[in-house]
């Protein structure tokens, strides 16, 4: 099977992407894969790092005001799709698979124009911009959130798979507390920001810190390097740790006992696949606010608990957080409802559909 795939612009696609890539290498030992992506963002270095073939092309998103430079963003997306049929013509894939950012959206608009069978896949609750465009060229999508399969009026084409992180997830082997300078027999409670850390998040919780002083349990904040001189001349309690970023994030969630955390999409099929008690802290600064999309769609079900960032202040997280340890009642209901949102087998189920979809071609 001749697969092309596409993401680009964060890890949010771009790893539930190369999940999908994995696991149709591994089926299928064979298989040849392309992924194209954005000549200039972090795949065109994560990917082949990762042993795939890779194109750049020379794409950029629409801005949502009006602005001169939208003009340019047009002209550079007929240009990658003229770009992308070239290269489909060349490669002659089985099935194209868009996993979101605005690079892939050239890239089904040009295969759906080919006649070549494509797939898109959306790992929030809500369809992005450029997966609503490319949802109209799409056989078959691929969808995280079971509310949004439940939503749409086109069962035929609407797929609920879960996330293809997940299913990665349960691969990965537990951290050794030790490694990081941790008690093994001391709760966990890990505050993370994403992998680039948040400025908002950082300047509150200098302070907020303080409040976890000498407690029976320990707290790691993971800064983000951009932020973690900032924390150097802090003092705080052993029980405290201040690290910049973690390699290995997942095998870390499966040591943990409280996760403080955004609510991206592959981060929240982590937690359900793994069934961490979570605290999310949805970032107000993405488009069409999907981060608080996906935090309701697990805290509607009681799956987890939520704190809006213009309301982390006071003493309001150590009291979620003492809840979620303190209350095994509270905590095990938690973790019951989890399991509604837990896909262990995503990115193999994607890979069944895809493997349909090809034999009817």
């Amino acid at each position: 099977m001749k697969v092309i795939i596409s993401a680009g612009g964060t890890g949010g696609h771009i790893y539930p992407a190369l999940a999908i890539a994995k696991k149709i290498k591994e089926k299928d030992k064979a298989s040849e894969i392309l992924y194209i992506g954005t000549s200039n963002r972090m795949e065109k270095d994560i990917v082949p790092k990762e042993g795939f073939k890779f194109i750049g092309i020379n794409v950029e998103g629409l801005r949502r005001k009006l602005s001169f430079k939208n003009v340019k963003s047009v002209l550079l997306f007929i240009n990658a799709i003229s770009r992308c049929k070239r290269i489909i013509k060349k490669f002659n894939p089985d099935v194209v698979i868009g996993v979101g950012g605005y690079v892939s959206a050239p890239v089904i608009y040009a295969a759906h124009k080919l006649g070549v069978k494509c797939c898109i896949h959306e790992q929030n609750s809500s369809f992005g911009v450029t997966n609503k465009f490319a949802s109209k060229f799409a056989d078959k999508i691929f969808v995280s959130f079971k509310s949004l399969e439940e939503k749409s009026e086109d069962k035929k084409r609407v797929i609920y798979t879960g996330n293809p992180c997940s299913e990665s997830a349960m691969k990965v082997t537990p951290a050794k507390k030790e490694d990081y300078g941790l008690s093994s027999n001391k709760k966990l409670v890990l505050i993370v920001m994403g992998s680039l850390g948040s400025k908002t998040v950082s300047d509150k919780m200098k302070n907020m810190l303080t409040l976890f002083n000498n407690k029976d349990y320990e707290v790691m904040f993971v800064t983000g390097k951009n932020y973690y001189d900032e924390y150097k001349k802090i003092k705080y309690t052993n029980n405290i740790k201040i690290v910049p970023y973690v390699d290995n994030m997942v095998s870390l969630l499966k040591v943990t006992d409280v996760l403080v955390s955004r609510a991206g999409a592959s981060t929240l099929s982590e937690i359900a696949s793994l069934n961490v008690p979570s605290i999310l802290i949805p970032s107000p600064y993405v488009t069409e606010n999907h981060q608080y999309k996906n935090a309701m769609d697990l805290v509607n079900k009681d799956a987890a608990m939520i704190l809006e960032e213009k309301d982390l202040k006071g003493d309001i997280l150590l009291r979620m957080v003492e809840k979620v340890l303190d209350d095994k009642l509270f905590t095990n209901n938690m973790k019951k409802n989890l399991k509604a949102f837990e896909v262990r087998n995503s990115a193999s189920k994607i890979y069944d559909e895809i493997v349909k979809l090809v034999v009817k071609k």
